[in-house]
C-alpha cells in the first residue's frame, strides 16, 4: 500500500526540504531555490493527482468510458509560467540587494538596517 503511492512520498519530501531550505537559509538565492523546489513539489502534487489508471485522454471514441481529467495539467502549466515570473522577480530583487547592501545575507542585510535607522535617529 504505502509502496503504491510513492509519487506523494516524493512530493512530501521535496515539500519539506523546499519548505526547510525557505525557512532555515540566510542567503537570498537558497531561499529562491527553496521556493522552487517547494513550487515544484506542488506541480508534481496536481499532475499526480490528475492522472487516473488506465484512463485515457478525453477525447470521445467508442469503447472507452475511463478518461483522464485534463484541467490539472492545464492549470500546472500556468502555474510554471507563474514560476518562471516569480524566480525571475525573485532574482532582480536580489541582484539590487547586493548592489547596494554588497551582502545576499538576509540577517547582514537587517543589521545593516539598523545601524542605518540608528544613525537617521540619533
Amino acid at each position: 500500500m504505502i509502496l503504491d503511492l510513492y509519487n506523494y512520498w516524493v512530493v512530501i519530501f521535496l515539500m519539506m526540504s523546499g519548505f526547510y531550505t525557505l525557512i532555515a537559509s540566510n542567503h537570498l538565492i537558497k531561499k529562491i531555490v527553496g521556493l522552487n523546489i517547494f513550487q515544484s513539489s506542488v506541480f508534481m502534487l496536481y499532475i499526480s493527482m490528475g492522472k487516473v489508471a488506465g484512463g485515457t485522454a478525453p477525447i470521445a471514441a467508442e469503447g472507452i468510458d475511463t478518461y483522464s481529467n485534463p484541467l490539472p495539467h492545464v492549470l500546472i502549466l500556468t502555474a510554471i509560467v507563474v514560476g518562471i515570473a516569480t524566480t525571475s522577480l525573485a532574482l532582480a530583487l536580489v541582484i539590487r540587494i547586493k548592489e547596494s547592501y554588497d551582502t545576499v545575507q538576509e540577517n547582514e542585510i537587517l543589521e545593516l538596517d539598523r545601524i542605518s535607522d540608528e544613525e537617521t535617529q540619533a
